[in-house]
C-alpha cells in the first residue's frame, strides 16, 4: 500500500506552541510567543523554529493512501471518493485515481450532462491537481 508520512503541519505545529504557552500560563510562567516556537522546535528535535518550519513546508502534507476516503471539488463539483491508487512518480507529484461515491456532472452546460465516476489525475503535495480550468481554477482539489 503506498501513502506518505505525516510531518506535523505548520498549523499543528503553531497549535502546540500555543498549548504550551497556556500551560506554562497555567502554571505561573511566562512564555512568549516566540519562545513556545522554538521550544517545541527543540521538542522535535530541531535546533530552532526556523529550521522546523522548513522541514514542515518541504514534507508531504497529504495525508492519504490507498483505499481512504477522501473528498474535495473536481471541476467545481463537490465529491466524496475512495482512493484506488496513489503513488509518487516525481518528487513533489504524486498521481492519484479516485473512485467517486456520487458520479459528478463535468459540463456545465445546461443542455447536456456528462457524468463522471472515476478521477486520475496528477497532484501536488497541496492535494491540488497541476491542470486548471479557463478561469484558473484546480480541475482537482482535494480537501486536506
Amino acid at each position: 500500500m503506498n501513502g506518505l508520512n505525516v510531518f506535523p503541519t505548520i498549523a499543528e505545529l503553531k497549535a502546540r506552541a500555543k498549548e504550551l504557552r497556556s500551560a506554562a500560563l497555567a502554571a505561573g510562567t511566562s512564555l512568549s510567543h516566540s519562545e513556545s516556537l522554538e521550544a517545541v522546535a527543540h521538542k522535535h528535535g530541531f535546533r530552532d523554529w526556523n529550521t522546523l518550519r522548513a522541514k514542515a513546508l518541504a514534507n508531504n502534507t497529504l495525508r492519504i493512501e490507498e483505499g481512504s476516503l477522501v473528498s474535495g471539488y473536481y471541476l467545481g463539483q463537490r465529491f466524496k471518493a475512495e482512493v484506488l491508487a496513489f503513488n509518487e512518480w516525481s518528487q513533489g507529484r504524486y498521481k492519484v485515481k479516485l473512485d467517486l461515491v456520487e458520479p459528478v456532472d463535468v459540463v456545465a452546460f445546461d443542455s447536456f450532462s456528462a457524468f463522471r465516476k472515476r478521477i486520475n489525475a496528477e497532484i501536488g503535495a497541496n492535494g491540488k491537481s497541476f491542470a486548471h480550468t479557463s478561469d484558473g481554477r484546480a480541475h482537482l482539489e482535494l480537501t486536506l
